[in-house]
């Protein structure tokens, strides 16, 4: 093992594999969002729907989520506690002529909920029950529910978790139908591969609100509005108000028996790397023993199917950069594996590492004190931008000579920007392209670029370093990571409107085909049937035909 020592930094976050960040801070080893403290909603719970208004104290809270680039002006809050009262405000809203949106948890990368032309905010994040249902043979779980609720209830009570993100202040409204992801896809796929059935409220042709239920059984005439949440990203068909998990397979009615079995224990280990020295010719060793671990050992079968590592190269500026890990405890030879593992991604570099962690810790512990992603120079800083891509292959010298480019550039000093590599493969990869509207089912790797910043003044600055970034990774495939060569398109739950934008996205590769491939047009045969109207919209929702 190359490295220092086992030396565990004595801080109130050690156990949980990083360092204290403040909020907002990202999003975590391949979470899917920004954590953002929960919205005042999350505290009402009411028999009826209610209004909140601008002048009410809570409204502020309601209306900004945890990208301050965008902070939404709506005429009035709605804050619905239960399925009947979101049909309600959906009525009621749409009787009036107004249009509205939905937001369970705040996080959205983009301003879909906060567009200036939303005049209504629907509020469903005091919408968190979580129980067993045994007439469906699933747990289901509320869309305000936040994943630090659901991760704990499911384990408390049946042993069991869904292979979500690590942000704890989540909710799966959004998270799930995007096809949410996190440490344990290698081992358990993401989200939607466990999604049984989701209950939506829609409004068909004749502006008519309803709740409707559909599932993944074959017979269930609302199969494809089922499908259509497994990947597509939320706010295209309706407002989810509950979904219900059971893992493909699973039989009988113990709900322990119903999704996978949680880790009990993990071994963490965080290690730094330090700028100071360091050449190309070693960082881009670094990267490339990094890709290339993940195409050799991306197997559902391998024994490193529950390790999942990610390496985040930060600005120069920043002095290091982290790469966290984890494996399940209970796998045959787990610390063995992982020594072998950061052997063979410092192999040939000639660099050593900091350890900062190296420990056992409970697993229920870890995902509820939320790692993030680690360091210090985040704080205060609000304002974000991110983008995506899979990576198939083992990352080609040209893009990483971009990473190296835009890394060490010196017209530009925010040390609070980087590159999430996080590992993917396993068993996510095992379901057919078509089986979910998750179409990416062979990548080795998600990749998150973002930087975060404090104040409008730095807006231009922040975002034209970000997309010129990205566009020189990908400078091969017109600017975008086109799917089906090295890469597979961009995730949509890392929602990045520029895709959308004819000015920005010059590739002549459309944003829907980077995001769904070739299920876009099952996608909108299902908006045709379900939205007819075109009632829920934003910039990256499914278009009608």
């Amino acid at each position: 093992m190359t490295g220092v020592s086992r030396r565990v930094f004595m801080r109130h976050t050690a156990a949980a594999g990083g360092a204290a960040l403040a909020l907002p801070a990202l999003g975590g080893w391949a979470g899917e969002a920004f954590a953002a403290e929960p919205t005042a909603a999350a505290g009402i719970a009411a028999a009826e729907l209610v209004t909140v208004l601008p002048s009410d104290p809570r409204y502020a809270s309601l209306v900004a989520g945890a990208n301050g680039r965008w902070v939404g002006t709506p005429n009035y809050v709605l804050v619905a506690s239960t399925a009947d009262q979101v049909v309600q405000a959906v009525q009621e809203t749409l009787n009036k002529g107004l249009r509205f949106t939905v937001r369970s948890g705040g996080h959205c990368y983009e301003d879909f909920t906060s567009n200036a032309n939303i005049r209504v905010l629907i509020d469903i994040s005091a919408m968190t029950g979580i129980s067993y249902d045994s007439a469906r043979r699933a747990i289901a779980v509320d869309a305000g529910a936040q994943l630090g609720s659901v991760y704990e209830t499911l384990y408390n009570n049946w042993g069991v978790t869904i292979p979500g993100g690590t942000c704890p202040t989540v909710s799966v409204g959004g998270h799930i139908p995007g096809g949410g992801y996190g440490p344990l896809a290698r081992s358990h796929g993401v989200t939607t591969d466990h999604l049984y059935a989701v209950e939506v409220v829609h409004v068909d042709a004749g502006g008519v609100a309803r709740k409707v239920v559909a599932t993944r059984e074959s017979t269930d005439p609302n199969r494809e509005l089922w499908w259509a949440h497994t990947g597509a990203g939320g706010g295209s068909y309706g407002i989810v108000t509950r979904y219900w998990f059971r893992s493909p397979g699973a039989t009988g009615n113990d709900p322990a028996l119903l999704l996978q079995k949680a880790p009990t224990q993990l071994i963490i280990s965080e290690v730094a790397f330090s700028w100071n020295g360091l050449t190309e010719a070693a960082f881009t060793r670094l990267l490339h023993n990094f890709t290339a671990w993940h195409e050799a050992n991306s197997s559902a079968t391998s024994p490193y199917a529950k390790l999942f590592s990610a390496i985040k190269p930060r600005h120069k500026l920043a002095g290091e950069f982290l790469m966290s890990s984890q494996i399940d405890a209970a796998a045959p030879n787990a610390e063995q594996l992982l020594d072998t593992y950061l052997a063979a991604i410092v192999a040939g570099t000639g660099l050593t590492y900091r350890v900062d962690t190296r420990q056992r810790v409970d697993w229920l512990y870890n995902v509820l004190h939320w790692p993030g992603l680690g360091g210090s120079g985040f704080e205060g800083k609000g304002r974000f931008k991110a983008k995506s891509a899979y990576l198939r292959r083992t990352m080609p010298d040209a893009q990483i000579k971009a990473f190296w480019k835009h890394l060490t550039r010196t017209d530009y000093t925010n040390s609070a920007a980087l590159v999430e590599i996080a590992g993917y493969g396993g068993a996510a990869n095992l379901p057919a392209s078509n089986a979910t509207a998750t179409a990416q089912r062979d990548s080795i790797i998600k990749m998150l670029f973002v930087n975060l910043w404090a104040t409008p003044q730095e807006d231009a600055a922040n975002l034209a370093w970000i997309r010129e970034f990205y566009r020189d990774v990908f400078a091969a495939t017109g600017g975008v990571p086109r799917p089906g060569g090295v890469n597979d398109g961009a995730f949509i739950n890392y929602a990045d409107a520029d895709l959308a934008d004819p000015a920005l996205n010059t590739s002549g590769i459309a944003w829907n085909h980077l995001y769904f491939k070739d299920g876009y047009c099952r996608l909108q045969a299902a908006k045709n049937t379900w939205d007819p109207k075109n009632v829920f919209r934003h910039t990256l929702s499914i278009r009608n035909t």
